[in-house]
């Protein structure tokens, strides 16, 4: 958590931890369309979160699909726009920067990256300690870790959330 001290405590989140509610671009109507998990999903026998039924809803258009793969596709790298992992949509909220594109799954996981990017004093859990090793904190470019680039990085967040406000 990002205190008014500047400092930010990694939670250890993984990027599956924000892919409950996806903010995707709608295929139909290019307005902001959510990638939720389905509600016969819930039934689903074992397995990974990750491999759950998955619907594509859009109030926009009204636009209904549903995705019950076996095929994920986490996005990698910044070099071009980031999709969703199940349909491959583009995400809603993301935008290019002279670094690369920073993007997020949904307004939770842009909340970290901007606490993360806006503290100066950043704690990563200790080696020794159990659990999760290889966070989304600490899978972060390098760019976006940089205190160099801190402000651009900041301002590509507020427009980010400009996004947000006009789905």
């Amino acid at each position: 958590m990002a205190s008014p001290s500047g400092r930010f405590r990694d939670p250890r989140s993984t990027e599956y931890d924000f892919i409950g509610s996806i903010t995707v671009r709608c295929p139909g109507c290019a307005k902001a369309a959510r990638v939720v998990p389905a509600p016969e999903g819930d039934s689903f026998p074992g397995g990974r979160v990750l491999f759950r039924p998955r619907r594509l809803v859009c109030r926009g258009c009204g636009l209904s699909r549903v995705w019950s793969g076996r095929r994920v596709a986490l996005p990698h790298g910044t070099a071009r726009p980031a999709t969703d992992p199940y349909f491959g949509v583009p995400l809603w909220l993301q935008v290019e920067t002279r670094h690369g594109w920073l993007w997020a799954y949904d307004l939770e996981h842009l909340d970290l990256i901007h606490r993360f990017v806006q503290a100066s004093l950043r704690e990563r859990a200790p080696w020794y300690d159990t659990g999760q090793k290889m966070t989304l904190v600490a899978r972060l470019p390098t760019w976006i870790k940089r205190a160099k680039n801190r402000d651009e990085v900041l301002r590509a967040v507020g427009r980010i959330h400009g996004l947000s406000a006009a789905a």
